[in-house]
């Protein structure tokens, strides 16, 4: 039995989808890089449940908590394999890159299909590229539909960024699509990349760029160590609203909603019911992995928080607003 000591979130979920009583069901082991109470990690598996239509569905979920370790908990690591080992799921169902990297690796070419979403790099960067039982829904960030936003949003000139990574390698590869997308279309200009150790060397480095760029992408913010643990990134964010005064941006609608002035984010929904989708695919229609090449979700969704526009002391045009999500308060406020 597992002690409550090492909290794992581990959930069995009955949900039936289909009025026909003797429909299949089927077990399908979920490993998530960070944890099912994250709203993020929360929304693909929402939108994989919505996506994979109507078989009956046991649901085991193991968190690996990356965001708090990096690389996830070996022990919850070894739990998600013990799993898959004697319950002998379906499918194995993985949200974002750790999970990708430590398990997904450890079923390449098995029996049992794999499907993910929400991976920042590409399978080949984890020996999964020509692996014929996985496919899945790559996350890509809106980089320049951000800029155009940001710039829609904020009246002075935006013409130089800096863009704030942590140690993940995850963002190496949106490192480079930024890096191409700016090459393309000459919107904006990546002046500095920052990647701080510390949650002190990352407060040192904002304080710095505040008269060098005219815009902050804050992006990577979950592995900077404070006090031998890392920082919670709620709290990154909320020091970077109280103490920045450039506007700044993101991909996705937990850094909004926790004082980033805007993105058009990536929906984690829309990942989750894609790959649920192609789950549905490979074990209603009993379509091969193979034959089904990764896809990604291409709409994003403007984001805005006003109140970190008020507090920048910018007004928002109410065009913008209402095609917009609005945060109107920071989520410490509420």
């Amino acid at each position: 039995m597992l002690s409550r000591g090492i909290f794992v979130f581990l959930v069995l979920l009955q949900v039936s989808f289909s009025a026909n009583a003797a429909a299949e069901t089927f077990r399908i082991l979920n490993v998530n890089s960070y944890t099912a109470e994250w709203s993020w990690t929360r929304e693909q598996i929402d939108g994989f449940i919505e996506g994979i239509g109507n078989p009956g569905l046991e649901l085991r979920t193991v968190d690996l908590d990356a965001k708090n370790m990096s690389g996830g908990r070996p022990d919850r690591i070894r739990l998600a394999a013990e799993i898959a080992e004697t319950w002998k799921p379906h499918l194995i169902f993985l949200t974002d890159d750790t999970a990708l990297e430590k398990i997904g690796t450890l079923y390449a070419d098995s029996p049992v299909p794999v499907v993910f979403s929400g991976i920042d790099g590409e399978p080949s960067d984890y020996g999964l590229g020509e692996v014929r039982n996985m496919t899945g829904a790559v996350e890509r960030e809106h980089f320049t539909g951000t800029i155009r936003l940001l710039k829609s949003i904020w009246p002075g000139e935006i013409r130089r960024i800096a863009v704030i990574l942590d140690s993940s390698p995850t963002w190496d590869r949106v490192r480079e699509r930024m890096e191409k997308e700016t090459a393309r279309c000459g919107i904006i200009e990546i002046a500095e990349w920052i990647r701080p150790e510390t949650f002190d060397e990352f407060k040192t480095s904002m304080l710095r760029i505040q008269n060098t760029v005219d815009a902050i992408g804050v992006l990577g913010i979950f592995n900077f160590s404070d006090g031998g643990t890392f920082a919670d990134y709620g709290e990154v964010l909320r020091w970077t609203a109280e103490n920045s005064s450039l506007p700044d941006f993101s991909f996705w609608s937990s850094r909004v909603e926790r004082g980033t002035l805007c993105a058009l984010m990536v929906s984690g929904t829309e990942q989750g019911r894609l790959a649920g989708k192609i789950a549905g695919r490979i074990l209603v229609e009993k379509v091969p992995p193979s034959a089904m090449a990764a896809e990604q979700t291409t709409t994003g969704h403007p984001v805005i928080s006003l109140a970190r526009a008020k507090k920048l002391g910018i007004g928002i045009r109410s065009g913008i607003l209402l095609e917009s999500t609005v945060f109107p308060r920071f989520i410490w406020d509420k």
